[in-house]
């Protein structure tokens, strides 16, 4: 049986459930407009591992011994986690929908939200420690969420399983200071309306987590982004946190968009000079000097705006350069090229002239010295 797009069911059940029977019973192709894309994705890879849709699912926790091992290497996500699932348990309160936070592998670690206890459909996937992987209950906003590390919503029947088929759920992936996924959040509904602007209320919620471990590594200096012109001081900034030797030690999903440098996974050894063309010690005199956010130039002739804090819980901070005190006071009153221009002039100064010893005491090269005094002599 075929379907074109031009005669597709009006209801969105309706063509939930002309999926169905198209890509699970029927085996056949299935026209643009019914389910996304990836739900058919998952849906096929269920097949493949042998699940069938009528089968029961048995919501089966891990082992103790498993969970133990879970609960230790999970206790920063949910430390951090936590506010955030109370203040989602609070907007949810007047709903059906609940929130629900799991690592990496779709095991549920924490929950919050009205959650209906009496009602077993609610309480069987809120138990901290059951297996809500795909491999495990088939498609699902978590199962989806991990597998394609975007949000997803699901309803009702886009989930594989019949037994599955009385939830609605917004999820979003969790990634870590490293950029790696760490878990995911789910806001999951049981027979309850449609409510696809919880998409955007877990993706908020999701930076806030996010941030939130970020602040918890360890660092010296809180670096906070954006594009010159848009706001900072909320979840939306990207966050960048530095070790007292100006090496980067976490970052948000927003500062590795705005600095691609960090990569999508991973910035073992990248030192903030990888990232801004000018000399670390700046960002920790801005700190030092006041909270106003400063102008930033990239190696690619972009800027950012930045507004530095010192980690008042950390370790003391190294002296800074005595070259970077005098310019750093002015840089939010004068535009940052003459900043660093003065800077290194003064490097210049202090080394008597050797422009190598001050490109080396300011972590560029010689040629960016000459380019930024604009002089054209070499010596």
């Amino acid at each position: 049986m075929s379907v074109s797009s031009s005669t597709l069911p009006a209801s969105r059940l309706s063509r939930i459930a002309q999926a169905r029977q198209l890509a699970l019973h029927d085996a056949a192709p299935l026209p643009s407009g019914l389910v996304e894309p990836w739900i058919v994705r998952s849906w096929q890879r269920c097949l493949a591992q042998g699940q069938r849709p009528a089968a029961h699912v048995a919501f089966e926790s891990v082992s103790a011994q498993t969970m133990r091992q879970i609960s230790e290497a999970n206790h920063t996500l949910v430390q951090a986690a936590r506010p955030i699932l109370k203040q989602l348990g609070r907007t949810l309160a007047d709903t059906r929908y609940f929130a629900i936070l799991t690592n990496q592998d779709g095991v549920v670690v924490d929950v919050d939200g009205p959650i209906d206890r009496s009602d077993p459909r609610a309480a069987v996937i809120t138990r901290v420690g059951v297996d809500l992987s795909e491999r495990s209950v088939g498609t699902t906003a978590i199962g989806a969420a991990l597998r394609e590390l975007q949000p997803v919503w699901l309803h009702r029947g886009e989930h594989f399983y019949n037994d599955t088929s009385v939830y609605s759920c917004a999820g979003t992936p969790l990634f870590g200071p490293d950029g790696r996924c760490v878990g995911m959040l789910d806001l999951t509904g049981v027979e309850a309306p449609e409510r696809p602007e919880l998409s955007h209320l877990a993706l908020r919620s999701a930076h806030a987590i996010e941030n939130a471990l970020v602040l918890q590594r360890p660092h010296q200096l809180l670096l906070r982004l954006n594009w010159s012109g848009l706001p900072l001081g909320d979840d939306a900034d990207g966050l960048l946190t530095l070790d007292a030797d100006g090496c980067v030690t976490a970052a948000n999903r927003t500062a590795r968009q705005l600095l691609p440098q960090l990569g999508q996974a991973g910035h073992d050894d990248l030192h903030s000079r990888d990232l801004f063309a000018l000399p670390f010690e700046m960002l920790f005199d801005a700190a030092r000097h006041g909270n106003s956010a400063i102008e930033v130039p990239l190696w690619s002739g972009l800027r950012l705006q930045v507004r530095a804090s010192l980690n008042a819980r950390g370790m003391p901070l190294p002296r800074a350069p005595r070259m970077s005190m005098q310019v750093a006071s002015t840089a939010t009153m004068r535009p940052l090229k003459e900043v660093e221009s003065d800077l290194i002039r003064k490097a210049v100064e202090e080394a008597r002239g050797n422009v190598a010893e001050a490109a080396r005491a300011l972590g560029i090269s010689r040629a960016t010295v000459y380019r930024k005094l604009g002089n054209g002599k070499r010596g």
